[in-house]
């Protein structure tokens, strides 16, 4: 497989074209149908002039604008206790859209239904172009691999997935059929295991590439989420499935490819050239200056004051109850990390000021090392507090809430940022087979607890002397903030129901499953509204 910008510049204008199309919101049966007839046309009609690497790069892209801080992230994150995205003023307003996110009031008309199901859906259907195509083996199975994981996240956020199959692959007027969540899982494991043996064996410096442990790890997440898809607000944990994800964890360890990052390291999972440093990173998504690559800058974009270095649009934030989860000697919470990407003061001139992590407190310019003013009024410390609401207003406008940025800025280039974007790391494969042993798993509770320890032990803090699933999920909290994993883990453990800071207690279960979005069950007539909405 070629992943060069050579591929990109070679796909025919009719197929970009298309995939720009298939992304926007469809107002019609009719606009829909005969677009995708018209492509089909094209496809079939020029096959041998399509090449398979050049749209397998289209799918690997596809996943770019769910996850990169964006549409999948904030249904993640920003409806849990990791995150908020408080109304500053008149800023971050919307129409009320991230409010209603973490306040769990969202309907299914809330822009981010829509807009993340139609990416996801994209990205699916992308992936099954390349299929379809001619690819050699491995293109297949990567193409499989990435179409795997957009359903994975379909089925976790809306309890469906859309997918062409049978007479409407081949007839683009039938709507796709609608897999109801066993056939979803049960289609995701075959392809998944059917892949394996097709998949590079590749570790973490080749990690945008879809891999064997890659692979695997999504498979330890579809089988340690399976009854929670099933039953969203009574999860049950087979034992056969528990020790499937055991088994695979194993597999992924006895590969040889990766160990915890040492003491000092954990942000070079994160870091502008942490496809070179990472020795965790088992699948990201690529991100290189003057190739490709996704809107990674919103790391620090959607957080930061306007007057850091760099600047962004001052709005979202953690909540103190959640910050407090960390012990002040945990390297997670925060440290000055010396990268060569690094260019400012900070670094040049040892000023070492915190740059990753959790931002509390008096921020400092990066240049002169003095303290950072806010911008309005000019005279006010900038100063983030703990304190925060979800309307924001007055002297704490620019000030209120926790800012975590987990992603050291690449100062070194302008334009594509080249942070590799993570989707699966080891820490949380450890973290996945010590809950799989909790939860019914192979294997003693001994063992479970080295697990977490191995990581803990790195990450400075003091090992536990018992493992239990309670202080496993703030394990989990700590190790994988912001990383797209809080709701689903919080589902998963009982807990996406409770009240938390600047959220009550949800009156209804339905919010354990989001809203099929309005405008897509108006095109496909198999698609039917979650109970409650």
């Amino acid at each position: 497989m070629s992943l060069d910008n050579k591929n990109i510049r070679q796909m025919k204008l009719r197929t970009l074209l298309y995939i720009g199309i298939i992304g926007s919101v469809v107002t019609s049966t009719f606009s829909c149908t005969k677009l995708k007839e018209e492509f089909r046309g094209e496809l079939e009609e020029g096959t041998s002039a399509i090449d398979p690497g050049a749209l397998l790069v289209t799918a690997y892209n596809s996943l770019n604008t769910p996850y990169q801080q964006e549409q999948r992230w904030v249904m993640q994150e920003i409806s849990t206790d990791a995150a908020m995205a408080p109304t500053r003023g008149g800023d971050w307003d919307d129409n009320g859209m991230h409010r209603a996110i973490h306040l769990h009031t969202w309907n299914a008309d809330n822009g981010y239904m829509n807009n993340t199901f139609v990416s996801l859906g994209t990205a699916v259907y992308n992936a099954g172009v390349v299929v379809r195509s001619n690819p050699n083996a491995q293109q297949a199975a990567e193409a499989r691999f990435i179409r795997a994981l957009a359903m994975f996240d379909l089925l976790d956020l809306y309890g469906v997935v859309p997918f062409r199959q049978g007479p409407s692959l081949e007839d683009f007027k039938i709507a796709p059929d609608v897999l109801q969540p066993q056939a979803a899982i049960d289609f995701m494991v075959k392809e998944l295991n059917e892949i394996l043996s097709s998949l590079p064996a590749n570790g973490p410096r080749a990690a945008y590439v879809a891999n064997r442990n890659a692979a695997r790890t999504l498979l330890m997440k579809i089988y340690l989420n399976k009854g929670a898809f099933l039953t969203r607000q009574t999860p049950t944990f087979a034992a056969e499935d528990m020790n499937k994800v055991v088994t695979l964890a194993k597999e992924i360890t006895a590969s040889g490819a990766y160990t915890v990052s040492a003491k000092g390291k954990y942000f070079d999972n994160f870091a502008p050239d942490n496809d070179e440093k990472s020795t965790e990173n088992i699948y990201t998504l690529f991100n290189k200056n003057g190739e490709r690559g996704g809107n990674v800058d919103r790391t620090w974009n959607t957080v930061a004051h306007y007057n850091m270095n760099p600047g962004g649009w001052n709005g979202w934030c953690t909540l103190s109850d959640y910050y407090d989860k960390f012990g002040a000697a945990d390297e997670r919470r925060g440290i000055y990390y010396d990268y060569p990407a690094d260019t400012t003061s900070n670094r040049t001139k040892k000023f070492q000021r915190q740059n990753v992590g959790f931002f509390a407190g008096q921020q400092y310019n990066w240049s002169t090392n003095k303290p950072l003013m806010a911008r309005n009024p000019s005279t006010a410390p900038l100063s983030f507090t703990r304190e925060v609401t979800i309307r924001t207003s007055g002297a704490t406008l620019e000030t209120a809430g926790i800012r975590p940025m987990k992603y050291a800025f690449d100062y070194a280039v302008t334009g594509q940022r080249n942070n590799d974007w993570v989707v699966f790391r080891y820490s949380d494969v450890l973290l996945m087979q010590a809950e799989a042993v909790l939860r019914g798993g192979t294997g003693s509770a001994s063992e479970a607890l080295d697990l977490v320890n191995k990581i803990r032990t790195n990450r400075g803090v003091t090992n536990f002397t018992t493992l239990t699933l309670d202080n496993l999920l703030d394990e989990r909290a700590r190790e994988l903030y912001w990383e797209g994993w809080r709701r689903q883990d919080l589902i998963r453990f009982g807990k996406f129901l409770l009240a938390w800071q600047e959220k009550a207690a949800d009156p209804d279960p339905k919010t354990l499953i989001y809203p099929i979005p309005s405008q897509q069950i108006a095109v496909n007539p198999n698609l039917k509204q979650n109970p409650g909405y």
